[in-house]
């Protein structure tokens, strides 16, 4: 009785136990209780995320780091929006067809007589708007509001290489397109100084009126003037 008076007392009963007893003598109650495990890592919660969490193993952080995700991925959506929508509207312009579109008025700042800015847009190479000088524009405006894919510029006197350079050449023309809620967006067309028609890809969308300010010129000595034979603009199909 001296031994079992020293063993180890029931953690129920309080009745000494010899140490090498695994339930109480008396009450049958576990002597070795098993010890709770402890609380996982805050990060070991996080992911995956159908995880199950024990008590106390950083649900809160979990559930803070899951909505610093999510907000971070709706902030990122939002800024990255408009990118993300040049990219798709320039995929179609790319993978779609083209047509050309007429403006229903045009108006140029100056133009020598003779050479009216209607001949930049009459079909016709052997014509053309002939402006006075550098700084010069013209403008195109359109019935209805269209996604600008392409700008065909032929520029000179005439795409035969015998009348190209009898008058001066634009070799930059400026190009500033103005949407329907009144936006405007601006692109540079170089050009390079030879006759016949040159491409230039755009991408500008909504577009209602283009203006065109002839720069850089080329071959405008004496009396010579800036001559552009035609102008071309495409829209999407």
């Amino acid at each position: 009785m001296d031994d079992d008076a020293a063993g180890t007392p029931c953690p129920s009963c309080g009745t000494p136990n010899p140490p090498d007893r695994r339930f109480c003598r008396r009450c049958a109650t576990p002597l070795t209780p098993t010890t709770a495990p402890p609380p996982l890592p805050w990060w070991r919660t996080i992911w995956p995320l159908r995880r199950r969490t024990r008590a106390g193993s950083g649900r809160t952080t979990r559930f803070l780091v899951v909505l610093a995700v999510v907000l971070a991925l709706c902030a990122g959506g939002l800024l990255l929006l408009p990118a993300g929508r040049n990219l798709i509207e320039d995929t179609r312009d790319k993978l779609g067809k083209s047509k050309q579109v007429t403006p229903v008025r045009v108006e140029a700042s100056a133009e020598v007589p003779g050479q009216p800015a209607g001949n930049a847009t009459d079909g016709l190479s052997n014509r053309y708007w002939g402006a006075p000088g550098p700084g010069a524009s013209i403008t195109y405006t359109f019935a209805k509001p269209f996604r600008l894919v392409a700008v065909i510029v032929t520029n000179g006197a005439s795409t035969s290489p015998e009348d190209y350079a009898r008058e001066g050449r634009a070799l930059r023309i400026d190009l500033e397109a103005t949407a329907s809620d009144g936006r405007k967006s601006v692109e540079q067309l170089t050009l390079i100084d030879k006759p016949g028609p040159q491409t230039f890809p755009t991408g500008i969308s909504d577009v209602t009126s283009i203006r065109l300010t002839l720069d850089a010129p080329a071959g405008l000595d004496g009396d010579r003037h800036l001559a552009l034979a035609e102008l071309e603009f495409f829209q999407r199909s």
